[in-house]
């Protein structure tokens, strides 16, 4: 079975009022782009590539999911949201029907449209972009979203917070619209730069030109993991963004480099089952998380399958996990160690089961821990120590719980609520609401790793103390308990 990879498709496919323009990934009803999802437009793409044709689920999912095991439903509800997409119904326009007991057909008239030059099937793709070892689970929607912001967009910032899976995003985006820039896409990950060249000359050497050069080129940059060196991504952003007015620049980074025309995209956790009490498998596999956990279980266990009476413990795991892409991974990678049970029973422990990343990953990717080091350790003093203090609460919290809990002589109120700003940015405090209904929370990940340090200050016990009391004053003034 081929994947994907091996069609040599036109350039544009026309059906009804639609333009399915391939190698751009785009789908035009008129001029107006249609939202769908990455995952959705390979299974549009088999399915006209051989319209007229019944194409049976198995073959299908071979071909878009060729190398992990996918239950079926993935396939139904990717099909349902094409559908929708398409309006496949409404004025008597149908597109896909499911053929029963054998699988689908695209039932409408294509016409193709090649007048376009193809590209050759052997020319060297024209990228360095790392070659992609698992699928990319639950960010369809997402990546479809990006790559029509890209196009029209000169600077896109994904950020959020550590283990989110922003590199995993960004260069499955980068790696679906390497066709669409003529010269190419290019990654450079500011994480691994150690020479003493500055950050202009590094790119410039990746992308074999000089300054003058790029006025004329039509390429994509993707700069990953900006927050270690933001001041110079900062500056290199402003240069480039006057002398290459065809180069799009995808940034990744914890916090926003805040310069003019930056675009920013918050990357969330994956869904997550929601707690109710009926073990659903059907309804656990539709969520995110656990389709990510699943199928790196599988890669450790082939037979692994996620049975009724596991739904709540996976469920639980996936929530203490906060639906993190790198926490979600490292978890299932102890499987065939501690079963799907005692997995639960260790996760809420503390970060130590998270601790065994594939060998061949960044050491910041080898543990949850190293991961969030990472974060801390480019922090300010004063902040390290509010994010300590700020995890003695396990709820949502107001500015005036922190303002009454953490603040000392050192962290006084007016600059505590700088701080919690800046933790904000930095994606490790989660902002909810705003004005009177704001409220903070900490990542459950966070917040043990917090925690762990809090301990070694020396503080805890006091901080204890007077989060205690204060949710004491609170009930005694409203009879309500209100967080812990």
């Amino acid at each position: 079975m081929n994947s994907l990879d091996d069609f040599n498709p036109a350039s544009v496919l026309r059906f009804g009022p639609y333009a399915f323009h391939v190698r751009q990934r785009l789908i035009l009803n008129g001029d107006q782009p249609v939202r769908v999802g990455s995952r959705a437009l390979d299974i549009l793409q088999v399915l006209v590539e051989r319209a007229g044709r019944v194409v049976t689920k198995e073959q299908l999912i071979a071909q878009v999911w060729p190398t992990s095991v996918v239950e079926e439903i993935n396939l139904r509800v990717h099909i349902a949201a094409l559908r929708r997409a398409l309006g496949d119904g409404g004025n008597g326009q149908r597109y896909i029907i499911n053929v029963p007991q054998c699988g689908y057909s695209f039932i409408a008239p294509v016409h193709r449209d090649s007048a376009a030059p193809q590209t050759p099937a052997n020319a060297p793709p024209p990228h360095n972009l790392p070659a992609r070892l698992t699928p990319v689970i639950g960010r369809d929607a997402l990546v479809g979203s990006l790559m029509r912001h890209l196009p029209a967009c000169r600077l896109l910032t994904i950020t959020g917070p550590t283990g989110v899976g922003k590199s995993t995003v960004a260069l499955r985006v980068a790696e679906l619209l390497v066709q669409y820039f003529r010269h190419g896409v290019w990654h450079v990950d500011l994480a691994q730069i150690s020479d003493n060249r500055s950050l202009l000359e590094h790119c410039l050497h990746r992308l074999g030109s000089d300054l003058a050069g790029l006025c004329e080129r039509h390429a994509l940059l993707v700069l990953d993991n900006a927050e270690h060196q933001h001041a110079a991504c900062k500056a290199l952003v402003e240069t480039l963004s006057g002398v290459a007015p065809r180069v799009s620049i995808l940034v990744t980074s914890r916090e926003p480099l805040q310069v003019s025309g930056e675009v920013l995209k918050q990357l969330p956790p994956l869904s997550l089952p929601k707690p109710v009490a009926v073990d659903d498998v059907a309804q656990a596999m539709g969520c995110a998380a656990v389709q990510l956990f699943v199928s790196r279980a599988r890669a450790r266990q082939h037979d692994f399958q996620l049975r009724a009476q596991d739904v709540q413990a996976l469920r639980e795991i996936c929530r203490q996990l906060d639906g993190l892409p790198l926490a979600i991974e490292l978890a299932a990678a102890q499987i065939d160690v501690l079963g799907l049970i005692g997995l639960h029973a260790h996760v809420s422990d503390g970060l130590q089961v998270l601790s065994q990343g594939r060998r061949t990953a960044v050491p910041r990717h080898q543990s949850m821990q190293a991961a969030l080091d990472s974060s801390y350790q480019r922090l300010s003093e004063p902040e390290q120590r509010v994010l300590q203090r700020l995890s003695v609460f396990k709820m949502p919290f107001t500015l005036e719980a922190a303002l009454a809990v953490v603040s000392c002589t050192p962290l006084a109120s007016s600059r505590l609520a700088a701080i919690i700003t800046s933790l904000v940015q930095k994606s490790l405090l989660t902002q909810e609401g705003s004005g009177s209904a704001c409220r903070y929370r900490m990542l459950n990940t966070t917040r043990r790793y917090a925690r762990e340090q809090l301990e070694r200050s020396g503080e805890g016990v006091e901080l204890e103390r007077r989060h205690a009391r204060y949710v004491n004053q609170l009930r005694s003034h409203s009879g309500a308990y209100v967080f812990t």
